[in-house]
């Protein structure tokens, strides 16, 4: 009578890892075995038993206390199936022929043959596992008296469940080692999302605080013998600006250290709309003349919703400052809707032709602004603007509200 229950997986070739709760491989803890290996083992014993005891009393009327044990310790065997899986099996294999000899019942292929040969199937290849199974199905015709009558039948059986064990085990690798490449290619994308992310804070910083602190420095130094006090107020808040870009680099760089030291956590909030007053302050005191303007009823934002506002305006209003031209103006607007939140920032430099492209250099941040805005469902419009000028809008959907995702 031929028992199979279900096996649990185990770790396959090609280096595939063990589930949930299994042993990672020898020497990660003090136990040979694992609790999963436990239940195995404990529940093919339990269904070899029944299927032993079952089968005795029909075809001799009682039950070998040999036999018994045989059963039990080749499904005990089952604990060892992970370190040694070709071993187990000829364990396996060895009581079984042990209790057929010595109690001949006719009982098929079981669970614990089963078990032991799916683990061999994971863990070895076809060179192995094909004589094993060949082994396993011939096994309980190995008695010691004349075959019975239905004894092709009995291996007919036996060769179906040693075809199905295999299938199983070599689907269940199959299975395991895409999961297990799935899960690279998504731990990679995640690393070449992280290093866009970070490239996109960096070129921000570097780009915004530097164009500025070099505008101002030129302004002091043009200034210095004509007006010290204008060159001393530049070069102060030259020196704010210089601290605030080491502040914000030594945050991002706190982010990147977090995974080797889990106490590193930035110290200070991310830049939002807060802090668009004074970017805009910035952007005047480096000779840009910008105004601000705020429509619709203020409201806290979710914080990477402020932090995507706050990169766009800095990064449009650094690009005005190195293509603009000398006596530009620009100008921000932010517009709290109903569902969304909208920033534009408009200036009237120099402008262009129909067609033309936008100016050399920044085509970096724009692909970093458009990044940031997609991340959002929302929407970037970046142009030269019909006579003179340029324009950079984006439209943020607020999520959780109507409208979000668009």
């Amino acid at each position: 009578m031929a028992m199979t229950p279900a096996v649990s997986g185990t770790s396959g070739r090609g280096g595939v890892p063990p589930a949930a709760g299994e042993r990672p491989g020898p020497g990660g803890d003090a136990t040979p075995w694992t609790r999963s290996d436990a239940l195995v083992a404990v529940g093919a014993a339990a269904l070899d038993l029944i299927g032993f005891t079952l089968t005795s009393q029909t075809t001799r009327g009682a039950v070998s206390v040999v036999g018994c044990l045989l059963v039990t310790v080749a499904a005990l065997t089952l604990l060892a199936r992970r370190r040694a899986p070709l071993l187990t099996l000829t364990a396996v294999l060895a009581a079984g022929l042990a209790g057929h000899l010595t109690w001949p019942v006719g009982q098929g292929f079981n669970a614990a043959l089963t078990v032991a040969l799916y683990s061999v199937v994971r863990a070895r290849g076809p060179a192995v596992y094909v004589p094993a199974a060949l082994v396993g199905a011939v096994l309980p015709l190995a008695a010691g008296h004349p075959w019975p009558r239905d004894a092709l039948l009995t291996l007919a059986g036996n060769g179906a469940a040693v075809l199905f064990v295999i299938t199983i085990g070599l689907g269940a690798g199959r299975w395991h080692r895409e999961v297990e490449a799935h899960r690279r290619l998504l731990a990679e994308r995640a690393v070449a999302d992280e290093r866009r992310r970070i490239a996109r804070e960096m070129h921000d910083i570097v780009a915004h605080h530097v164009t500025t602190m070099r505008l101002m420095a030129g302004g002091a130094r043009a200034n210095l013998d004509r007006n010290p006090e204008l060159s001393r107020e530049a070069l102060v808040t030259l020196e704010d600006l210089g601290r605030t870009a080491l502040g914000e680099m030594r945050q991002l760089l706190d982010v990147l250290r977090a995974g080797d030291d889990t106490g590193a956590e930035p110290t200070s909030p991310q830049p939002g709309v807060a802090d668009l007053e004074r970017l805009v302050a910035e952007s005047a005191g480096a000779g840009l003349p910008t105004g601000f303007e705020v429509r619709g009823a203020s409201r806290p934002l979710p914080a990477s919703v402020e932090l995507t506002v706050f990169r766009v305006v800095q990064e449009a209003l650094t690009n005005t400052r190195k293509h603009a031209g000398s006596g530009a103006r620009a100008r921000v607007l932010l517009v709290y809707g109903e569902h969304e939140a909208a920033v534009e920032v408009l200036d009237d430099g120099a402008g262009a032709p129909s067609g033309a492209v936008p100016p050399p250099g920044s085509g970096y941040g724009l692909i970093g602004m458009r990044e940031r805005v997609a991340l959002h469902g929302g929407s970037l419009e970046t142009g030269f603007r019909d006579g003179a000028g340029y324009r950079v809008a984006a439209r943020l959907p607020l999520p959780g509200e109507k409208g979000a995702g668009r």
